[in-house]
């Protein structure tokens, strides 16, 4: 069935963090909930719909901002029991607003997630996971890497998960963090039972039917890049059951909940991501495929919390979400015509809605008046010779830049609590500027000066009203450096906030955790007087998707996969050796030069020894053939495509034409448009092979730079030789 969704907007808060939106629980079905949000003023408010207006139940003082809205109970009880977390604060209020419960937890770290199961208490700071059970400590554990979040699999089901996923019969919780190293940690105690490797770094759990499935064993994740994947735990391993492929397209996931939207009788996801799309999957096949999509909107802001209920008006099921910007909007069932009525052509307007237009109209009358006498207020304060004053507004930035494995670059995404006048990009690294299909904004670029350090100067004008914009970048692995971001918002008077991000020399490596030992490799060894500490500092400086935290123990490991040509790089290190295995010999090039560099700036002594493989160069000409061969092909094409034109509109019949030719001509525009998509695709594989070319000889103490302009030329023919060819020229001395 089609699914009929319409957008109410009932509140505005102060901004929200993720999932901090809760729809009380209600005994009889169909009848109308409460809604429960907390924000970043620290305002706890419990509130229902009456006729349309807010009603509202309790509101808290201000206090630290609220992190984490979760709803607990008594085991096998309604949970109506309200928490809230701020700063390392949790505290209770029953569904009146009585606080029955301020519990301080002496963590250092400010709570980022929490979760709540009878009389259990799991909070998690950025590293640190405690477990509190009747408010005494009872387990904590240090991650690795960063936790995203944090849920228990359902106490209520507890005797089948302890005969699953443990061999005794003692009953005990079982928590699971979601890292940003992509690993689920599925915990026991205060010990971690055994790790689930994920596709991408998750970044919010949800139980399967809000419940765990039929034996409570399931559960859902959503990652940053936007794939949704449901895992079965086991006794010593999950089985993925399914995960969505995300084109990169989709936002990343925030926040998930299930609810019987299509009436069907089976509970369908509801999925906000951080693009500000709100989506409807339904299961129809239960657990064994993945879901498919019943209903997509966007909301223009990023959405922190969904939840399905009942709220609006009794009987008609809908979609609780807030946004960023403090937004708590509906969507609902409830078909909006049903106000009205048509007779002869004329929209009679029931009562209640004349009302309620007539009310909004004085509100708005009378928040222009008032924004009007502020704004003279605030004008002749500053025009006054004493005392003079001009307050720079504050505005908070919401911003999160993040490699996309499906095309090798990075999505930089910025939002701020009010619209957006525009964004100025300035880097001191070359990168290019990708289109984004969802960006409106206007896009101006300045001459820049090379020399000077200043690579890209781009400004983003915004239409009115933008609250987010969307920035897709793909850098050049070796150069390195800071890309700033300027931003100004439509406030009076006018003021400008920065936000750096670093360009790091191997930018286009991601993090995996099985290493392939097969290839052929090149190795680069270091030894010298460095502490652990002090070469994991230098592997971050040169490498994403790390932790700035120094990992446990003497040794560190981590291995990385290249997103444009899928080689991989292996770091081990320990106090004074470091060793770095890559089958792509530029990799070890780029790590050579800019960690003798870093030691030389430490004035730290190194012995640096490289083995290099000659059969790893043509593995890696290997990967690069067909994405060359493609990418030429691709630009042939779109060559042709204004003659073929030219000959359609002059020939009707161009069956003539030879099928592949033919083919141009029916697909001309995704063609094109996947052109555009990759500007200087080809011009960076043509510098990748060359790199390729240099870094090989270099190794030898042979500068080959003057025999480059005769590889160009192979690659500009590479349409009419082979890769032979190409890999003859390579081994020639």
């Amino acid at each position: 069935m089609e699914l009929k969704l319409t957008r109410v907007d009932y509140t505005q808060v102060g901004l929200t963090s993720s999932k901090c939106l809760r729809i009380l629980p209600s005994s009889n079905p169909k009848t109308q909930q409460k809604i429960i949000v907390g924000d970043h003023d620290g305002l706890v408010q419990l509130f229902s719909m009456k006729k349309g207006e807010v009603q509202n139940v309790f509101k808290t003082a201000p206090d630290k901002k609220i992190t984490r809205v979760e709803l607990g109970g008594a085991l096998g009880t309604v949970k109506d029991k309200i928490f809230v977390s701020s700063g390392n604060e949790v505290r209770g209020y029953t569904k009146k607003g009585k606080q029955f419960l301020g519990f301080d937890t002496n963590l250092t770290q400010e709570i980022k997630s929490m979760h709540i199961s009878g009389s259990d208490l799991l909070v998690c700071g950025d590293y640190v996971y405690n477990h509190y059970h009747d408010c005494q400590d009872a387990n904590h554990f240090l991650a690795a890497d960063q936790i995203n979040d944090v849920i228990t699999l359902p106490a209520e089901k507890s005797d089948y998960i302890m005969t699953t996923l443990f061999s005794d019969q003692t009953k005990i919780l079982v928590p699971v963090l979601a890292c940003e190293d992509r690993l689920l940690r599925v915990m026991k105690d205060s010990e971690v039972l055994y790790s689930v490797e994920l596709p991408s770094t998750p970044s919010s759990l949800q139980l399967f039917y809000n419940d765990g499935g039929e034996q409570g064993d399931q559960l859902l994740y959503g990652t940053n890049d936007g794939k949704i994947g449901l895992v079965q735990l086991g006794r010593g391993s999950a089985l993925h059951r399914w995960v969505t492929e995300g084109s990169g397209k989709g936002g990343g996931i925030m926040c998930m909940d299930h609810y019987d939207m299509t009436g069907d009788g089976v509970r369908d996801l509801i999925v906000g991501r951080d693009d500000g799309t709100v989506e409807v999957l339904s299961y129809d096949d239960g657990d064994e495929s993945e879901p498919t999509l019943r209903f997509s909107t966007n909301c223009n802001e990023s959405i922190t919390s969904v939840q399905g209920g009942v709220v609006g008006n009794g009987g008609y099921d809908e979609i609780v979400a807030s946004t960023y910007t403090g937004w708590v909007l509906g969507l609902t069932s409830e078909p909006m015509d049903r106000h009205l009525s048509s007779e002869s052509g004329v929209v009679n307007i029931s009562e209640e809605s004349r009302t309620k237009i007539q009310k909004l109209r004085a509100e708005m009358e009378e928040l222009q008046q008032r924004v009007l006498r502020e704004r003279e207020q605030y004008q002749a304060a500053t025009q006054s010779a004493y005392p003079g004053i001009s307050a720079v507004p504050f505005f908070s930035v919401k911003d999160k830049m993040s490699l996309n494995r499906s095309d090798a670059s990075y999505l930089l995404s910025l939002e701020v609590q009010t619209a957006i006048d525009n964004v100025l990009l300035q880097s001191d690294v070359p990168i290019d500027l990708l289109d984004v299909e969802k960006n409106s904004a206007v896009v101006s670029y300045s001459t820049c000066d090379p020399e000077s350090g200043n690579f890209l100067l781009a400004t983003y004008r915004c239409q009115a009203n933008t609250t987010r914009l969307e920035v897709r970048i793909r850098t050049i692995e070796g150069q390195y450096g800071t890309l700033q971001a300027y931003i100004t918002p439509r406030l009076q008077p006018k003021c400008c906030q920065v936000c750096q991000y670093r360009i790091k020399p191997l930018s286009l490596h991601t993090r995996i955790h099985n290493f392939d030992a097969n290839r052929p490799y090149n190795v680069l060894t270091l030894k010298g007087q460095f502490t652990l500490p002090e070469m994991h500092a230098w592997v971050v400086f040169c490498l994403p998707e790390l932790p700035e935290r120094t990992p446990s123990g003497d040794v560190a490991e981590f291995t990385f996969v290249s997103t444009f040509l899928d080689t991989q790089l292996q770091c081990v290190y320990s106090a004074g050796e470091a060793v770095f295995k890559s089958d792509n010999i530029s990799t070890i090039s780029i790590l050579k030069d800019v960690l003798t560099k870093e030691a030389t700036r430490k004035k730290v002594r190194l012995d640096i020894s490289c083995e290099v493989s000659e059969e790893s160069v043509v593995h890696a000409l290997h990967l690069l053939h067909p994405r060359l061969e493609a990418q030429l092909m691709l630009a042939k094409q779109v060559s042709l495509i204004d003659a073929l034109r030219e000959l359609g509109s002059h020939e009707a019949d161009t069956s003539f034409l030879a099928p592949e030719y033919q083919y141009i001509l029916d697909n001309a525009d995704e063609l094109q448009a996947q052109y555009r998509k990759q500007p200087c695709h080809l011009e960076r594989l043509y510098g990748m092979i060359t790199d390729l070319y240099i870094d090989k000889y270099k190794f030898k103490g042979i500068n080959v730079k003057s025999r480059v302009p005769q590889l160009l030329e192979i690659l500009d023919n590479y349409g009419s030789l082979d890769l032979q060819h190409l890999i003859n020229y390579f081994q020639a001395n």
